[in-house]
């Protein structure tokens, strides 16, 4: 009988503090998982965005497709690029990748 009452979980205090604590780990990964994983996307993101939004004509870009051009007009969800002299092409501008390199103005 005494081996049971000594192995009974503590009543009533006791139980809160290690349920906490149970789930304190899981609250901590999921803290590291957003600052290691979804903030630098987040900020990927909205740099993207305004990468694009900030696009006008001479600006020199490169598609995620790897082509080299020249913005030769601005729309609103495109942009006419050109290639080579004369060659223009239109694309979206979800096409234009900004890599982090600062490609300048020619």
């Amino acid at each position: 009988m005494l081996s049971i009452l000594l192995m009974a979980p503590p009543a009533g205090d006791g139980q809160q503090g290690s349920s906490l604590m149970s789930f304190l780990p899981l609250l901590l990964i999921m803290v590291v998982f957003f600052f290691f994983f979804i903030r630098p996307q987040m900020k990927k993101a909205k740099d993207q965005k305004i990468f694009r939004e900030a696009l006008k004509k001479g600006d020199r870009v490169i598609t995620i497709g790897g082509v080299h051009a020249k913005v030769y007009e601005v729309k609103d969800a495109t942009l006419i690029v050109e290639i080579s002299d004369g060659v223009r092409i239109e694309i979206e501008k979800s096409a234009v990748s900004n890599d982090g390199t600062q490609i300048g103005q020619k």
